[in-house]
């Protein structure tokens, strides 16, 4: 079997699902996923999402836009900290799931979180039930954003301070509290519609290291590729395949948290659209190169 063209590591919040409904708003983005599957293109879906959200509202809408067996699509989850494989021959359209158990919150921590957001923020968002390592809270859809994103950094302080009374170390952006050995084991991490609390290993970097674990199980490398997302953090997806020897381009289809400089091509929308509007349009161009 010969090296693929392409290769693709998504994003899911932004580039492929809307972030407004939470789903995938655009059909022409389930065609081309499916036909450039068929082609032997590999996907991988890089996302802090839980395998749950990824069998509900990506896996269903490819199977039912005719993704065929055999195709070379994954999905890594919780930010490397859950993984399996996607297609139609597998049962519901995954294989079983696999978790990074060294990568999991406390339990008493997640239970606590859960009780915090049933007292005195469920007017604003809900406790992600579904998630296996991560604890992430997530703005309810009729909250405005602006709401939401007013009160994220309470939540957060409160988040922080409760890994604190344990002994560990949490770091939120450039906000970073050591634990007494000096150790930082998780971290905080906002997005514009959730907040997730993980451990200070995941990320999407280690998405992509675990994606290429995937694929390199079931065929060739590609000779290059295109990671997608909608955030200064998804770019990790690129340094890391990069740093690895890999050609890559990042697409950014949220640029107005402003573009890093880079050792790689950086592509946004040159009319300006974002979101899954940029996600679709970019995946219709890969489409029509193999024509």
């Amino acid at each position: 079997m010969s090296a693929p063209r392409l290769g693709l590591l998504l994003d899911v919040d932004g580039p492929i699902a809307s972030p407004v409904s939470r789903t995938i708003a655009i059909q022409s983005i389930v065609e081309d996923l499916v036909a450039l599957a068929a082609e032997g293109i590999p996907v991988v879906f890089n996302t802090g999402r839980s395998d749950a959200f990824i069998r509900e509202q990506v896996v269903r809408p490819l199977l039912a836009g005719g993704l065929a067996p055999g195709g070379r699509v994954h999905a890594v989850c919780e930010k490397g900290a859950v993984w399996c494989s996607i297609g139609p021959q597998y049962e519901d359209g995954m294989s079983d799931i696999a978790i990074a158990e060294d990568l999991a919150l406390p339990t008493d921590y997640a239970d606590e979180m859960r009780e915090l957001v049933r007292a005195e923020y469920a007017d604003l968002v809900f406790f992600d039930e579904t998630k296996r390592a991560m604890v992430s809270v997530e703005q309810r859809v009729e909250v405005p954003n602006a709401t939401y994103l007013a009160r994220q950094p309470e939540f957060d302080e409160r988040a922080m301070a409760a890994l604190q009374r344990r002994g560990l170390g949490v770091r939120r952006l450039d906000d970073v509290r050591p634990a007494a050995d000096g150790s930082v084991a998780w971290r905080i991490d906002p997005t514009i519609i959730s907040t997730d609390v993980e451990s200070d290993r995941s990320g999407k970097d280690m998405g992509a290291e675990r994606s290429l674990e995937l694929l390199a199980e079931d065929g060739e490398l590609p000779l290059t590729w295109r990671t997608v997302g909608d955030s200064r953090s998804d770019y990790a997806m690129a340094d890391w395949l990069h740093a690895n020897g890999h050609d890559v381009a990042h697409v950014d289809v949220r640029p107005s948290d402003g573009v890093p400089a880079t050792p790689y091509p950086v592509l946004t929308a040159p009319d300006g659209v974002i979101h899954d509007e940029a996600g679709a349009r970019y995946l219709a161009d890969w489409r029509r190169a193999a024509d």
